[in-house]
């Protein structure tokens, strides 16, 4: 098999002796033993047996593995959430008196670990423009350890030339970890391009349907026994449901996404130029800022669209109160195509000043675009329109 997708799909927990052709779920929160040496050699580390969930799960292995599969890396450790799986990131490389170079245009949650929690801990950190890598360098101190970003960001969409982070990580000796929720690993890889770790919240595209919380941390091998140390001792595992889900989930996520990024794509040619939206943005659009490179580094644009409301703030929820279809959540890549307000919501506790310096203006959208029909979709957005 060359192509992953059929890799990924043929890659599963060994059948037992029930010959079942879907995988079994392990429930269990322990394992046994035949014997004591057995057992004395699986705690000594000179065996790959598992022991008990918190370390180490068939379920949540199968869906670690499928992911490596996907990205292209040699190992991975998966998490009960996204934030989780940043976290165990952040604190598995970074000690007191380190340095961490992040975009400034980040997740609401990870801006708040990056500039409340970390600081505890004795770790600084610097922010840094996505649309602009030139200006990169100029961040960079002695103690830098990590560079941090997103790729397509949260929410703006910015998009980051990954090869222009990997070269400046090179001169200076840096880390360089992406998270890589809103593209997916079908539709962008950066291990390809020089990334060192690589993190998903696998609460959104890659369960695709709104149903469980998972995050997953991948890398090199010698980095993801770090993060395998550091969550093994303080918990944030996987549970092994959620593992089954995710990994069934697996399966159907280059066929899901082709169609939620050919949703959006028509979404974004439709939308653009409507009297009422001061910008559409989307990285296959050619007027995107960072169109080539896009182009250069992802497959399609995802399957998310961000528009300007003229009428800010106000126009903003008026428009959300007049949807019929699209559903009001905090989640995105679902099947069901869901609209936000990020001003007012996941980026509301931040200052004005801080969400119009990563592009979070008054009266922007973003749609994480569904499965539905795209004329469906389509409809209900230009009816909310109309009445906003």
């Amino acid at each position: 098999m060359k192509h992953p997708i059929s890799k990924l799909i043929r890659t599963q927990i060994e059948r037992t002796n029930e010959m079942e052709h879907s995988q079994p779920m392990y429930l269990t929160s322990s394992f046994c033993f035949d014997n004591a040496e057995d057992m004395r050699a699986a705690f000594a580390d000179e065996t790959e047996d598992n022991i008990y969930s918190r370390f180490s799960n068939p379920n949540v292995q199968e869906f670690v593995d499928r992911m490596c599969t996907l990205e292209g890396t040699e190992a991975g450790f998966a998490t009960a959430s996204g934030m989780s799986a940043i976290f165990a990131s952040f604190m598995s490389f970074l000690k007191q008196g380190d340095h961490l170079l992040a975009c400034r245009s980040i997740f609401g949650s990870t801006h708040t670990v990056i500039t409340k929690y970390l600081p505890k801990y004795g770790i600084e950190h610097s922010y840094a423009d996505a649309g602009d890598i030139s200006s990169w360098e100029a961040a960079i101190k002695p103690n830098t350890k990590m560079i941090y970003l997103e790729t397509p960001t949260n929410p703006a969409l910015e998009i980051i030339d990954l090869e222009a982070v990997r070269k400046l990580a090179d001169k200076y000796g840096l880390l360089v970890n992406v998270d890589n929720c809103f593209a997916t690993p079908v539709n962008q890889q950066p291990a390809a391009w020089g990334a060192d770790l690589v993190i998903h919240s696998a609460t959104k595209w890659l369960d695709g349907q709104g149903r469980v919380l998972g995050g997953v941390v991948l890398g090199k091998k010698e980095l993801i026994k770090e993060v395998y140390l550091f969550c093994r001792s303080t918990g944030p595992s996987l549970s092994p449901f959620n593992a089954w889900i995710l990994s069934k989930s697996l399966e159907t996520l280059e066929v899901r996404m082709d169609r939620h990024a050919s949703n959006a794509m028509y979404l974004a040619e439709q939308l653009s130029g409507h009297p009422k939206l001061s910008w559409v943005k989307y990285p296959f659009l050619p007027n995107h800022p960072q169109y080539a490179i896009a182009q250069k580094q992802m497959q399609n644009g995802g399957g998310i669209v961000c528009f300007e409301l003229n009428g800010g703030v106000e126009a903003g929820r008026k428009f959300l109160n007049n949807l019929k279809m699209l559903s009001l959540s905090a989640n995105l890549g679902d099947t069901r195509s869901i609209a936000s307000h990020p001003a007012s919501t996941t980026h509301g506790k931040l200052t004005e000043a801080e969400r119009m310096a990563v592009g979070i203006s008054p009266g922007l959208i973003r749609i994480s675009v569904g499965l539905e029909n795209k004329q469906d979709i389509l409809e209900d957005i230009l009816q909310a329109l109309e009445l906003s």
